[in-house]
């Protein structure tokens, strides 16, 4: 059967079978729609997520091969646990989502622009007041300087993007939601597309199918309520 690249309307909230995403571009699976809360809760029921550049048209994708971790196999080496114990950087959680959206949203000194538009900020802004998208937060002396942010699936967390402005910061903030979230019932980190950065840390890539059996699995699950209160998060 060939594929093609389906239009949403903005009065249907469903989406394509994410099996049937284009093989080229990998993953394009749909074109369209809004970034409503409801909206974008759905895609991440159904392992899709939006990624485009600012004045492009939506675009929703779920690529044939999931970055992905069980938090208690995050890969801590020797010279980061040594880094933790004589770090003076503190980690926290849900103190300052919009300041890490914001930040992640500053283009890479290898990019010339960034897909995190002023629409993106906006819409996963609402979804964290509705508390469905979180943020960890990484300091030195009150100022933020690394950072993450996803979104909560049941126990599934899907990470969106990270940022540092100090050595090993979002390293830090990557260790730190592994840890807490494994610690409150968290099952997986879904990251995506893998990065050298994400597989120094123990991230692996899956078949998309075996993703989608997995959030399927986690999805209806809960972590605790404790989870994503504000909070500080000690590295263990």
């Amino acid at each position: 059967m060939t594929k093609r690249l389906i239009v949403l309307s903005e009065d249907n909230l469903s989406f394509p079978d994410p099996e049937n995403a284009l093989d080229d571009p990998d993953g394009l699976l749909a074109i369209g729609g809004d970034l409503s809360v409801a909206r974008l809760h759905n895609a991440y029921q159904h392992a899709i997520f939006p990624w485009f550049s600012e004045g492009e048209p939506i675009l929703w994708w779920s690529p044939k091969q999931r970055a992905v971790l069980k938090p208690q196999q995050v890969h801590i080496s020797k010279s980061m646990a040594k880094f933790i114990r004589q770090t003076a950087l503190t980690l926290t959680i849900n103190h300052a989502f919009i300041d890490v959206i914001n930040a992640c949203s500053m283009p890479r000194k290898t990019q010339a622009e960034t897909w995190i538009s002023s629409d993106i900020i906006k819409a996963y802004h609402q979804l964290h007041l509705q508390g469905k998208a979180h943020s960890v937060e990484v300091w030195l002396d009150n100022k933020l300087v690394g950072g993450l942010y996803g979104v909560n699936v049941g126990s599934v967390f899907c990470g969106e993007s990270m940022f540092h402005q100090h050595s090993n910061a979002s390293k830090l903030a990557f260790i730190g939601l592994c840890q807490h979230f494994q610690h409150h019932g968290g099952e997986i980190i879904d990251c995506q597309m893998i990065t050298a950065h994400l597989t120094s840390l123990g991230v692996k890539e899956i078949l998309r199918a075996d993703f989608l059996e997995q959030l399927n699995q986690y999805k209806t699950s809960k972590v605790e309520a404790q989870c994503w209160k504000p909070q500080s998060i000690l590295l263990r």
